[in-house]
């Protein structure tokens, strides 16, 4: 039997894999500049993490969570977003006790069971940061620019932030009085999930993805015309703060995102992509009540979730060429026992030098070894034989100007760190 891998999965190979390594260093880079440290959760946590966390009216806990019972009968569930096991950690080694900001980035898979698309998978990437500790609207500046400056360093064109204010408590309570009296009219002409919230989580239509739905959502109320004094200040001086960095983006009063622990400050990163359903490539928010609803003290947070395949789906139609880190700086071509035993010597001393090197393995001819070193794109050929070592020399080629020369073996080392 020849097994295949699940569906909604795929593998990374050499060739793809480099292109990931290098956007995956671009984004600690960008966390470095701004401060942001790596932490690295579990992959699957207690269910009712997520429940509590993302909230039970979400698509990903009503519908796409890959949740199971383990030997002792708990409820676990395989990581589906990266915020509500940070901020279990946060509150599980009391960070909150230590002096504040504290500010954190992830990247790593996570799972959800949805229909497989372009830039969508159900074992997925995400790249994420969290800052906890502050209301200050300077820090959701902060959290929005850092994505932008990743984009930037990408090199990639079109991104556009969308920003809103998904209010207060207190805002959103009237909010969803008004919604309720709306769609109310409306309910049996409302897909059978905006059915189900109505009443639960009447913010979650203005979300839905069903034609009719969208359609009579679209002349909704808007939240704006509730938000508090608070908030409408809050969001005011995130936009301050954006123009003073040279951020630009657009107000989008419908955006309430995926989650339901948003508070204030919602926004999401968005570029067009042939073939995906959306253009939302990443977004985030403030959840100023995650903290004490997960059992932690009441300290504010916001952050970002950015979607790693989809920047790679981004990279891949705006031609952007990807730096291949993989060359190799040289390749040795052997003949012989006693030099295929000195070889094991000399790759070994260049790669204790910090050199990547490589040899032939198959006791190939020396043109199809030729040949494997051009594959491997490697910089210099190596060449050893009988009459090297007795001569202690080493023949190098230049595979980019076809040009061969002698070196002392003792002195290779120090060659190839001047041609370096």
């Amino acid at each position: 039997m020849a097994y295949q891998i699940p569906r909604g999965t795929y593998d990374i190979l050499p060739g793809e894999v480099e292109k990931w390594q290098w956007v995956e260093e671009q984004m600690r880079h960008a966390c470095r500049l701004f401060h942001y440290e790596e932490v690295r959760t579990p992959m699957f946590e207690q269910t009712e993490l997520y429940k509590r966390g993302v909230g039970e009216t979400t698509d990903i806990v009503e519908k796409e969570m890959y949740s199971f019972s383990d030997r002792g009968n708990r409820q676990l569930t395989l990581r589906p977003e990266g915020t509500a096991g940070m901020v279990r950690s946060f509150v599980e080694h009391k960070i909150y006790g230590q002096p504040q900001p504290t500010k954190w980035y992830y990247i790593g898979p996570m799972f959800r069971y949805e229909r497989p698309q372009a830039g969508r998978s159900r074992q997925f990437h995400q790249f994420g940061i969290e800052a906890f500790g502050s209301m200050d609207p300077a820090l959701d500046a902060e959290v929005i620019a850092l994505g932008m400056h990743l984009f930037q360093s990408l090199g990639l064109e079109g991104v556009r932030v969308e920003l809103n204010s998904v209010g207060d408590a207190e805002s959103r309570a009237r909010y969803r009085e008004k919604l309720i009296q709306y769609f109310e009219p409306y309910k049996d002409e409302l897909s059978p999930e905006a059915q189900s919230r109505l009443y639960k989580n009447p913010l979650r239509i203005l979300d839905s993805k069903d034609a009719r739905t969208k359609e009579i959502a679209s002349a909704a109320p808007s939240l704006f015309d509730d938000l508090s004094e608070d908030s409408k200040m809050h969001l005011d001086r995130v936009k301050q703060y954006l123009d003073e960095m040279g951020v630009h983006y657009v107000i989008n009063d419908r955006l309430v995102r995926g989650l339901d622990y948003y508070t204030q400050t919602a926004f999401e990163y968005m570029l067009d992509l042939k073939g995906a359903q959306a253009s939302t490539i990443g977004g985030g928010g403030r959840y100023n009540g995650l903290v004490k609803e997960i059992g932690g003290d009441d300290v504010p947070g916001v952050g970002f979730g950015i979607g790693i395949e989809r920047v790679m789906l981004a990279l891949e139609e705006q031609q952007i060429q990807v730096p291949n880190q993989n060359r190799l700086d040289g390749y040795l071509i052997t003949m012989g026992e006693q030099a295929k035993a000195a070889g094991m010597k000399v790759l070994q001393s260049l790669r204790e030098a910090g050199f990547q090197v490589d040899r032939d393995y198959l006791d190939r001819k020396m043109k199809a070894q030729f040949k494997a070193a051009d594959r491997a794109r490697a910089r210099y050929v190596f060449i050893l034989g009988e009459e090297e070592i007795a001569e202690n020399k080493i023949k190098v080629k230049s595979m980019a100007t076809q040009s061969q020369e002698e070196v002392s073996l003792s002195n290779l080392l120090d060659w190839l760190k001047e041609k370096a």
